[in-house]
């Protein structure tokens, strides 16, 4: 860093113009205000860095519950249980393993604040709508296998 960026003053290089030292001290404080970005926003995203990790994993559930690819699970599930049923709580338990897991992950996000707090806001009306769809097409498909 230059002098003049901690307060000294030290006399110039010689030959060096007025221009060449005020061009030096203004690469020096942008240097330094790049560091302090740098640093303040390395900050802020290692709180958020938790809370987008889990809910990643929710999301990876949730694919999980969609597909409801466990064979071997779904093969013991259908020696006890009748197969529609024992289906649906396949998919239950994925299902749940992503609230549980999107829940702490938005949780950890809100308490980052910021944008981070804003994303958690907008994540959380997201899966609102999307649950909501589900519950209508679950308790359709509910109704369906009940009556017929």
């Amino acid at each position: 860093m230059s002098e003049s960026t901690t307060g000294s003053t030290a006399r110039p290089a010689a030959g060096q113009s007025a221009a060449d030292r005020l061009a030096g001290d203004l690469a020096d404080v942008a240097r330094e205000e790049m560091q302090t970005v740098r640093t303040e926003f390395v900050e802020a995203a290692r709180p958020a860095a938790s809370g987008v990790i889990l809910l990643g994993a929710a999301a990876g559930c949730a694919v999980l519950g969609i597909g409801a690819a466990s064979a071997t699970v779904l093969r013991i599930l259908e020696s006890f249980l009748p197969r529609k049923l024992a289906v649906a709580g396949l998919t239950a338990g994925y299902f749940t393993g992503a609230a549980v897991l999107g829940t702490v992950g938005l949780q950890q996000l809100r308490e980052a604040g910021g944008s981070s707090q804003r994303l958690a806001e907008e994540i959380q009306e997201a899966v609102s709508g999307t649950v909501s769809r589900i519950r209508q097409a679950g308790a359709a498909a509910a109704r369906d296998v009940h009556n017929g």
